[in-house]
């Protein structure tokens, strides 16, 4: 049966669809090359250019084929196209991938400008949509985690590989695509340390591997890996049954279905484990900024999303602290605590009363003092018994 093929949001088949000769499209590739040349990543550069093409084949059905041609108005009405065009399942586009189509085409007119190509930027004008950083709708909890893990089957040489790599991602909370590209020697059992190398933003960091996953990671190595190595090694650690480096689509089909097997109804994949990771470790009183450090996070904002979703912890200091779980408490014990309190009561008045006896004398400190009128040579009788009172 033929998949049906997929259309992007410019309403285009995702595979060979060419480019129209204008313009638009002949700077495109002098502009791919600049981005190249400035070191960034290869996913920014591919996006870059995705959304770049789809922006030129939505203008060159409306008759827009020059760069000098395009305006405001014009971006702010492929905008709205985004925003009302419907996916194959009739859902809209979330506003983070509105996001991620329009922001290459600041960068796109802005090099224009730079290149004199154009004499003003007309996306410097553009509002991006606000991206909302939505909170994971379910964390799997630890009793679900080792659910997962029990069901690749270690008998057999894949189901060992797999068991190791889930051990990877929920020890380490490193990305799938950091996992696919970890090297032999990028992972160090004696220490227990795991490098990252080009992680998101292209940084490089150290991360702790657990006790547990080294220990899986020292198996497949000795008893796996060797038996899937082809006649080439380049030196990754996971290989898939030929031989070669894993990919995207294989690590998250494989991740889904065993969570699939496992009996755990929920959506997602390898992420899941990194949620996992950095829930558990703050629930049990991991400080943020350790949780940023494993992630990879450069700014603390966005480790903050992982606060929000130890609902174990916030429920127990719910239950705890509560008014009415107090009330309900309180009702409870009333009975047996009034002759405590009564006790406790008596004490309490009998310190103050110890209190008031100790300070009486610096009491008169604080008393008005007395300041006789003119013409009188001493206080009044009742202001003397004041005094010496």
């Amino acid at each position: 049966m033929r998949r049906a093929k997929r259309k992007n949001a410019a309403g285009h088949q995702s595979k060979r669809w060419e480019l129209p000769n204008n313009g638009l499209s002949r700077v495109l590739r002098d502009f791919i090359e600049t981005c190249g040349a400035a070191g960034l990543s290869v996913l920014t550069i591919r996006q870059r250019q995705r959304a770049t093409r789809r922006f030129i084949l939505w203008a060159e059905e409306r008759g827009l084929n020059d760069p000098r041609e395009i305006t405001l108005p014009i971006l702010e009405r492929y905008q709205r196209h985004l925003y009302h065009y419907r996916k194959a399942n009739s859902e809209p586009l979330s506003f983070s991938s509105q996001y991620t189509e329009l922001a290459p085409l600041k960068a796109y007119f802005a090099w224009l400008t730079r290149q004199h190509i154009i004499l003003y930027n007309p996306a410097s004008e553009l509002q991006l949509p606000k991206v909302i950083r939505n909170i994971a709708r379910y964390v799997l909890s630890i009793e679900d985690v080792e659910r997962i893990l029990a069901v690749p089957d270690i008998s057999t040489l894949l189901g060992l590989r797999d068991r190791a790599i889930l051990e990877v991602l929920y020890s380490s909370a490193i990305r799938r695509s950091e996992l696919k590209r970890l090297l032999i020697y990028d992972v160090d059992t004696k220490q227990g340390t795991l490098l990252v190398r080009e992680g998101k933003g292209r940084k490089d960091r150290i991360v702790p591997l657990g006790e547990r996953a080294c220990a899986w990671v020292n198996k497949y190595l000795n008893d796996v890996r060797p038996q899937l190595v082809a006649v080439r090694d380049e030196g990754f650690l996971f290989l898939t049954a030929h031989g070669d480096s894993l990919t995207d689509d294989h690590l998250s089909g494989a991740v889904k279905d065993y969570i699939e097997q496992s009996g755990v109804h929920t959506k997602g994949s390898c992420h899941l484990f990194r949620h996992a990771c950095a829930t558990h470790m703050l629930e049990n009183g991991a400080d943020t900024r350790f949780i940023q450090a494993l992630l990879g996070h450069s700014s603390l904002a966005t480790t903050q999303v992982y606060t929000h979703v130890a609902l174990t912890k916030l429920k127990e200091i719910h239950n705890a602290t509560h008014p009415a779980k107090i009330e309900r408490l309180n009702a409870t014990r009333a009975q047996t605590s009034d002759a405590t309190m009564s006790d406790e009561r008596a004490q309490l008045l009998h310190a103050l009363a110890a209190e008031d006896d100790d300070e009486s004398p610096a009491s008169s400190l604080y008393r008005r003092p007395y300041y006789p009128r003119p013409g009188r040579r001493g206080p009044r009788k009742k202001d003397v018994h004041d005094a010496d009172a």
